[in-house]
């Protein structure tokens, strides 16, 4: 859906680089997590598909095609800084914006009753926005973006505002869309969000690319041969030559059960034998770090996040 192949874009007569040698594929009908520190160039890269802004080299290109005026009409976008006014009434703002969208007036009226349903909010529709908490306005700040269909959605921290019920409200929507075939950029600093919506996700740092990929992949590619088990009906002279054959660590003895962490990289069958002769098996679980843990190493080393790629 969506290609940029090595997008540069600086400032201050280029002595800010904002965005260096950037490339990535966003592929159709999937939510692709745009994933960064503050500054990293996510919201220099939004305005550049969005057309406020222009890169300095690199092209764009959405569904095959460079990107170009036209497109606008296929893309909805929703800033975290939110752009509708408070004193004007929610049904007007939905049209207003429809319009901009070059949407008739019965189209947009048709979508934005369906949305309003989908999110709870009939009763809105003569409400100023000055009337409305920051989660209400939230609900109406999605609608207004996602009203005229569009084949691209990007959404900047769209669950800023909301509460875990309207949360999960919102994600349900998200993954319906894309089911039904558009495809959506998530910026976002919930790494939660990510591990649950996205499918792919790119990290920027200091306006480099640093990792991108399946999320389950990148969180593969950042493990560390650790395993959590648990153990119940321990053999105590088993557990003792458990620990003189591997490094058990966080060890707790608690209610009969005995916990620990181990890291292993051979063969899972001898080590499972081994945890059988020690007592019964009651949880045993590779830990795969979250997306949480991926961000904090990568940013913090990104040269090792990228060799490690």
């Amino acid at each position: 859906m969506l290609q940029a192949n090595h997008v540069t874009k600086t400032y201050s007569t280029g002595k800010k680089i904002a965005l260096q040698d950037f490339s990535i594929h966003v592929p159709k009908a999937s939510v692709y997590g745009l994933l960064g520190p503050n500054g990293a160039g996510k919201t220099t890269f939004i305005r550049i598909i969005n057309q406020i802004t222009q890169a300095d080299s690199g092209e764009v290109f959405i569904n095959g095609e460079k990107l170009n005026p036209h497109h606008i009409k296929d893309i909805g976008y929703m800033p975290e800084e939110r752009g509708l006014y408070k004193n004007m009434t929610v049904g007007d703002q939905i049209l207003y914006f429809g319009a901009l969208k070059g949407m008739k007036k019965q189209d947009a009226l048709s979508q934005a009753k369906y949305w309003f349903d989908r999110l709870e909010i009939d009763q809105w529709w003569n409400k100023k926005l000055s009337e409305l908490s920051k989660g209400m306005a939230q609900k109406i700040q999605f609608v207004v973006t996602v009203l005229h269909q569009p084949k691209l959605l990007i959404l900047d921290e769209p669950f800023s505002g909301f509460d875990p019920v309207n949360a999960n409200l919102v994600k349900d929507q998200i993954l319906q869309l894309k089911e039904q075939g558009t495809t959506i950029i998530l910026s976002t600093h919930r790494m939660e969000s990510v591990e649950e919506l996205c499918d792919s996700v790119a990290l920027i740092n200091k306006s480099r690319k640093i990792l991108d990929g399946k999320v389950f992949e990148v969180r593969e590619k950042f493990k560390q041969n650790l395993f959590k088990v648990v153990l119940s009906d321990v053999n105590a002279e088993n557990l003792e030559k458990l620990k003189n054959q591997y490094q058990l660590v966080n060890i707790h003895d608690q209610h009969g059960l005995i916990s620990f962490d181990l890291n292993y990289n051979e063969d899972q069958n001898l080590l499972l034998n081994d945890l059988m002769k020690a007592g019964k098996i009651r949880s045993f679980d590779e830990k795969i770090p979250s997306m949480n843990e991926v961000f904090i190493t990568a940013v913090s080393s990104p040269q090792s996040a990228i060799s490690s790629l």
